[in-house]
C-alpha cells in the first residue's frame, strides 16, 4: 500500500505528462533519437534482463532472448526506419461533390497513455506497446505486473535511464495502484491480461469514453487432420504449448485430432516432450516454472479432477508442474471451459468435421487458432466458419513474430491490434482535413431549394 505522498508523486508525474503533451514539443526526430537510446540501453542491460526473467519465471537465456529481447529490438529498428514516412500527412482522394479541394490525413498522438502489462512476458509485453505509443508521439505510464517483481525493477530502471518522466515512466505496485490509475483520465488505455480484468478495464474506460486496446486470451484450439507429418506436428505443438511453462496467451490450449491418428499423435507428443525437456523436466534448464503458488494451486486442482495420461508431477515448493497430457476430458468440465495457462494439454478426438465445430463453439473467438493439415478445403472451411484473433496453419505461435500482421483478439479474446505499423495506427488519431478551393461553387447546394430537381438528381446519382 502506497502512502499519500507516493500517490501525490504519481499525480505529479501524470500531470507533467499532460503538460508535456500540450506543449507539442515531441518531434519525430526526437522520438527516433530516444528509441535509439532505448535500444542501446537494452544492449547494455541484457544480462540484468536475463537474470530478472530467470528469477521470475526460470526462463533460459536463449528463450528470453528470442521471446523477449529480440522482438523488442526488432520492433525498435522497424520504427526508427519507418517512422519519418509513417508520421507524414497522407493525401487521400477528394469527392466530386467537393471539387476542387485538397484532402489529407494528419497523424496525431492521442496524448497520455496508460499501459498495463502482464507477468508472463513481462519485458516484451511492456516495451512492445510502449514503442508504438512513444513513436506515435504519446507520453506513457507503464504499470507492470507485481507478480514478476525482478523484471519490473529492471524495466523501471531501464525506462528511467532513457526517458524523461514527462514522456515515459514506470509505476510499480499491486492491484490497488492499478485501481488508482484507472480512476484517472487517460487519452488511451492499453491492457494485456485476462478476460476477467479486461472487463474491469473496459468498464473504467467507458466512464471517460477512453479508447482502449484489450489483448486478452481464451482457449486457442489446435486442430490436427490426417495426412500430416505427425512427428513434426508434435514437435511444433510441444514447442508452442510448453514454452514459458505453458504460460503464453496464444499457446495451443487443447488439441482436436482426427481419431484415426490420435494414438500416434499422442505417442509423438510424449516422445518430443522427452526430447525437449528430458526424462526429468525438473532438471531441464529449458523448462520454466509457474509464476506463483496461487497459479500452481489452480492448476493442481485442474489435474486432480482429470485422468492424467502423461506427466502430472508437481513440486509445489519449486513451483514446478511437469508437461502433462489429459486425454478426452468432458467438454463441460472446468478444463474445457477456462483458459488453462499452464503446462497441461487436453487431447480430444473427432470422427467428422461437424464434431470439430461442436467442440470449438464451446469456447468461441479465441486469440489464436491452429490448423495442421495439407487439405486446403479443410483449412479454408475452418478459417471461414470460425472467428479468432489470428490463425497459423501448420505451426504455432509464429504469427506474433511478423510485424506485418496485426496481433489482437476478437470478442472475449480482446479488441484492437498492434505490432509494427499497426502499433503506430493504434496509438494515432488520423485527423481528416479538407481544404476547399473557392473558384467553383455549385449553386444548388444553397437554399432556397428547387421545387423540381429530377434532372439534378439523375446527374448526381450517376456521379
Amino acid at each position: 500500500m502506497k502512502s499519500i505522498m507516493e500517490y501525490k508523486q504519481i499525480d505529479n508525474i501524470i500531470n507533467s505528462q499532460v503538460k508535456f503533451n500540450k506543449s507539442n514539443s515531441n518531434s519525430v526526430n526526437y522520438r527516433i533519437q530516444i528509441l535509439n537510446s532505448l535500444l542501446k540501453s537494452i544492449d547494455r542491460n541484457e544480462e540484468k534482463i536475463y537474470d530478472a526473467l530467470k528469477k521470475d519465471l526460470n526462463k533460459h537465456e536463449f528463450e528470453s532472448f528470442l521471446s523477449e529481447i529480440l522482438l523488442v529490438k526488432r520492433e525498435i529498428k522497424l520504427f526508427t526506419k519507418k517512422l519519418n514516412r509513417w508520421s507524414k500527412k497522407k493525401k487521400v482522394r477528394g469527392s466530386i461533390f467537393n471539387f476542387p479541394s485538397k484532402n489529407y490525413l494528419v497523424p496525431e498522438p492521442y496524448g497520455n497513455v496508460l499501459i498495463i502489462t502482464p507477468w508472463n512476458y513481462p519485458f516484451q509485453l511492456s516495451l512492445t506497446p510502449l514503442i508504438g505509443a512513444i513513436a506515435a508521439g504519446n507520453s506513457v505510464i507503464i504499470k507492470p505486473s507485481e507478480l514478476a517483481p525482478n523484471t519490473s525493477t529492471v524495466l523501471k530502471n531501464l525506462i528511467e535511464s532513457v526517458f524523461p518522466r514527462n514522456l515515459a515512466f514506470v509505476i510499480e505496485g499491486d492491484a490497488e495502484i492499478a485501481k488508482y490509475l484507472l480512476e484517472k483520465k487517460w487519452d488511451y488505455i492499453f491492457f494485456t491480461g485476462s478476460t476477467r480484468i479486461g472487463k474491469i478495464i473496459a468498464e473504467k474506460a467507458a466512464k471517460n469514453l477512453t479508447p482502449i486496446t484489450l489483448e486478452l486470451g481464451g482457449k486457442s484450439p489446435c486442430i490436427v487432420d490426417t495426412g500430416v507429418d505427425l512427428d513434426k506436428v508434435a514437435k511444433r505443438i510441444v514447442s508452442g504449448k510448453f514454452v514459458n511453462c505453458g504460460q503464453t496467451c496464444i499457446a495451443p490450449d487443447y488439441i482436436v485430432v482426427n481419431n484415426h491418428v490420435k494414438d500416434e499423435l499422442i505417442s509423438m507428443i510424449k516422445k518430443n516432450i522427452i526430447l525437449t525437456y528430458g526424462n526429468s523436466s525438473i532438471k531441464s534448464d529449458s523448462y520454466g516454472r509457474i509464476i506463483n503458488k496461487n497459479n500452481l494451486v489452480r492448476l493442481k486442482e485442474i489435474l486432480n479432477k482429470n485422468n492424467v495420461e502423461f506427466g502430472g508431477k508437481i513440486e509445489e515448493e519449486k513451483l514446478f508442474i511437469e508437461p502433462t497430457l489429459i486425454i478426452e476430458p468432458d467438454l463441460n468440465s472446468e478444463i474445457m471451459n477456462d483458459e488453462i495457462f499452464g503446462p497441461i494439454l487436453p487431447v480430444l478426438s473427432y470422427e467428422n468435421e461437424n464434431e470439430i465445430q461442436t467442440i470449438i463453439e464451446k469456447n468461441p473467438s479465441p486469440l489464436a487458432f491452429y490448423i495442421f493439415s495439407k487439405n486446403q478445403k479443410f483449412i479454408d472451411k475452418l478459417v471461414q466458419n470460425n472467428k479468432f484473433g489470428g490463425c497459423v496453419v501448420n505451426d504455432t505461435l509464429i504469427h506474433y513474430i511478423n510485424p506485418n500482421l496485426p496481433f489482437g483478439g476478437i470478442g472475449t479474446s480482446g479488441m484492437g491490434a498492434y505490432r509494427g505499423k499497426f502499433s503506430f495506427d493504434t496509438f494515432t488519431h488520423y485527423k481528416p482535413i479538407l481544404e476547399k478551393k473557392s473558384m467553383i461553387d455549385l449553386p444548388f447546394r444553397y437554399g432556397p431549394y428547387p421545387e423540381s430537381f429530377s434532372l439534378i438528381k439523375k446527374i448526381l446519382d450517376k456521379l
